[in-house]
Parts: C-alpha cells; sequence; structure tokens
C-alpha cells in the first residue's frame, strides 16, 4: 500500500488520462529511486518499444538511424543504443529539434523538410522508426546488405504493407522489415538499470494539465513535441 509504481497499461484496458485506475500488480513495477513521478510517466511505453525494437538487432560497430528521432521514443532510443555500445546514430526530424537531439547523442542530423533520407547515399544496418509513412519498398536501398527496418507505429496502411511484405522482401533482397509486437513491462528491469546508471535520462515535454489534453493531442500528432509529452493532475 503506498508503494510508487509505473508501468504500460495498454493490455489492461488503458485509462493513463485518468486520476485513479485499477490494473493487476503484474502491470506495474517500482520507480526507480530518486526518479519523479512526471520521469516515471514517459518511461514505460516509449523505452519498451525501443528496447524490443533493438533486441538482438545491434552491435557497437553498427549505424542507426531512427527516423522521428525528436520525439519520446527517439530520445530514449539513441540513450539506449549508446548504452549498447552503438555511437554512429543519425536522427531524423525537423530542425527546431536538433539541439536537443544532439544534446541526447545524435551524432548526425537530418532535417525530413528538406532532405529525404531515403534518396541518400547513405546506408544503415538498422532503421528505427516511428513515423511509417513510407512504403517498406523505399527504405531497402538505403538499407545494407542484412540490414533491418523496424517501425513501433504509424499509419495503418503501411503497417499492413509491413506485414504483407515483409516475407517476400526478405527472400528477394535479404534485407528484414518488421513491426515490434510490443510486450509491455517486459524489459522494465532493464530499463531501470539504464536510470539507476545515469545512461538514461527521459527528456519531458511538459508537464501539461489535464484540460489541455485535447490541443496536446493534435501538437503530438503534428510532431511538434520535444521528448516526451507528459499530462499532470493537479495534487
Amino acid at each position: 500500500m503506498g508503494d510508487a509504481v509505473y508501468g504500460d497499461i495498454s493490455e489492461c484496458g488503458f485509462g493513463g488520462f485518468a486520476e485513479y485506475v485499477c490494473v493487476p500488480e503484474t502491470a506495474l513495477a517500482s520507480i526507480p529511486e530518486n526518479m519523479t513521478f512526471t520521469e516515471a510517466a514517459t518511461i514505460p511505453h516509449a523505452a519498451m518499444l525501443v528496447v524490443q525494437g533493438l533486441a538482438g538487432q545491434l552491435q557497437p560497430v553498427q549505424k542507426l538511424l531512427i527516423n522521428g528521432a525528436g520525439g519520446g521514443v527517439g530520445t530514449l532510443g539513441v540513450q539506449i543504443a549508446n548504452a549498447i555500445g552503438v555511437k554512429d546514430v543519425t536522427g531524423v526530424d525537423r530542425a527546431s529539434k536538433f539541439a536537443l537531439m544532439r544534446s541526447v547523442g545524435f551524432i548526425h542530423t537530418i532535417d525530413y523538410t528538406q532532405t529525404d533520407f531515403t534518396a541518400g547515399q547513405e546506408q544503415y544496418d538498422l532503421i528505427l522508426d516511428t513515423k511509417t509513412n513510407r512504403s517498406p519498398f523505399k527504405y531497402l536501398p538505403v538499407l545494407n546488405p542484412g540490414g533491418t527496418y523496424v517501425t513501433v507505429g504509424g499509419l495503418t496502411p503501411r503497417l499492413f504493407q509491413i506485414l504483407l511484405f515483409a516475407p517476400i522482401i526478405r527472400w528477394l533482397t535479404q534485407k528484414t522489415v518488421c513491426l515490434v509486437s510490443l510486450q509491455p513491462n517486459k524489459d522494465l528491469a532493464y530499463v531501470n538499470e539504464l536510470l539507476a546508471t545515469g545512461e538514461l535520462k527521459p527528456i519531458i515535454d511538459g508537464p501539461y494539465p489535464l484540460n489541455e489534453v485535447p490541443r496536446l493531442i493534435q501538437y503530438f500528432g503534428a510532431g511538434q513535441h520535444q521528448g516526451k509529452v507528459v499530462i499532470a493532475h493537479k495534487s
């Protein structure tokens, strides 16, 4: 009773905007010491997408590109990649987010409003995509031989294309395109270790009051946020 806990409750009927919600104990974990509730709110869903998207995919010498790099998943993703030992990380987002992106570990930055990275000459061992606004075939030229494209979510028609064409792409090109099948809270213990050592620090956009939720959903949908958007209830 009274424990400080956090977790992804998407498998328990959602309810993250509510003041109170009932969920099974198995859906929660203890918040790391010295972490505020505001910081903790940024972690479970976004960090699980990153860890499960990168799991077994990366070696320290490899090149990673994150599309949608300035949001919650992107800013956690580069830090987790750095913790694995991957230093050559490129981030794609709007230029207004570049200062933040560089501060959390991105070595290279691409402004998607000016440059289509799928039309460039650089190739990557892994692409982690938070937007999924292109056909999966568009990513193949910028994947190294044997490379992998992983999406954590995006436009439904594009996600359907990935599920449909992934086996064909694998057979024809020996490259992999796939969608993260999220297992909520599965890797929270590992993430807690990174938080405890200081290798992972959440980037917070907010906190904002609950009555701003409609505006913030539009703000988030337009990709204007930097880091993870957090809503705070009055205590």
